[in-house]
């Protein structure tokens, strides 16, 4: 089974519990941890694979406990840093529905210093790139490009996620769109949301915003459509697979369990590069990863949340 290396931000969500999605009238927040390439390690573990997370958090009470919840999950921290600066931060509204929206504190995750020595481990493996943060500049921007490229001399299988947050971005969403446009280009498997995929094409139509990613480079694109299920679509063929009804009370980490189960899945293939070409495979494999997602959406925290081999189990 190979290794899913997972880079970007690692963070705590102050959670507003049952306080619906207005933040300045919430009064009571609850301490999750958070950051979705964390939240993918994590996936990944619990569901059997082996995951390494790649970031930074503070050398303070909020970074012990992050990584402690990594550990616990049995992802691997080895190449996790710690910084001067304050843990990153996040405030979780949640509306009536389960969806929910961010407010960010950035700290100590733009602080990932390069490691040179990563570059050899990751041939054979398979790299995650999930980029809420990782495009903001700073020296975690750097370092994530610099794995990017290492990457892609090793020949590295590439799952890229840009969990696009619009609080970071304000009204600079068409640099995301141009910062995400490498990544899009040379990753073998692309997850996006329904906001994200047409932000990234200009595209309302799904259709047409698959036609236009694939002609950047994306081979196989997964748009997870919450309760309607994910459409796959690869340049010859499109399917949406549905997903199980559930009762969702936060959807924070659904995508992230989604792309963790998939990922987990593909870590156990000889070739990962298999999915791209074997669609029924890939279908099977996105119709167990939506189960995931959405066993998810049913708690509060999205690393609680996340379902064990046995869960998904009981319901296949």
């Amino acid at each position: 089974m190979k290794h899913v290396y997972c880079i970007g931000e690692l963070l705590i969500d102050f959670v507003a519990e049952k306080q619906g999605n207005d933040l300045s009238k919430a009064n009571t927040f609850t301490k999750k941890a958070g950051g979705a390439p964390a939240n993918v390690a994590c996936a990944i573990s619990k569901l059997g694979g082996n995951s390494k997370f790649v970031g930074c958090v503070g050398n303070d009470p909020f970074g012990t406990f992050l990584l402690n919840v990594l550990e616990e999950n049995k992802v691997d921290i080895s190449l996790t840093q710690r910084s001067k600066t304050f843990t990153t931060l996040a405030f979780v509204s949640l509306a009536d529905d389960g969806e929910r929206d961010f407010v960010f504190s950035r700290g100590a995750d733009k602080k990932l210093v390069y490691n040179s020595g990563v570059k050899n481990d990751f041939k054979g493996n398979i790299l995650h790139l999930g980029a809420a943060t990782a495009l903001l500049g700073g020296d975690l921007e750097k370092a994530y490009s610099r794995y990017f490229f290492d990457a892609l001399t090793q020949d590295v299988f590439i799952s890229f996620d840009p969990n696009y947050r619009g609080d970071l971005w304000k009204d600079e969403g068409d640099i995301f769109v141009k910062k995400c446009m490498p990544f899009i280009e040379k990753s073998d498997l692309c997850k996006f949301s329904l906001e994200e995929a047409q932000l990234l094409s200009g595209k309302k139509d799904l259709i047409e915003a698959c036609h236009i990613l694939h002609e950047v480079g994306a081979k196989v694109i997964t748009i997870t459509l919450g309760g309607e299920g994910t459409l796959v679509s690869t340049p010859e063929t499109k399917h949406t697979i549905p997903s199980i009804e559930v009762v969702p009370v936060d959807t924070t980490g659904a995508g992230d369990a989604f792309i963790g189960c998939l990922l987990q899945q593909v870590s156990t293939l000889n070739d990962p590069r298999e999915i791209v070409s074997n669609i029924e495979l890939l279908l099977k494999m996105v119709e167990r990863a939506n189960k995931a997602g959405a066993i998810t959406t049913t708690n509060y925290g999205a690393i609680p949340s996340l379902p064990d081999q046995k869960q998904l189990l009981s319901i296949e």
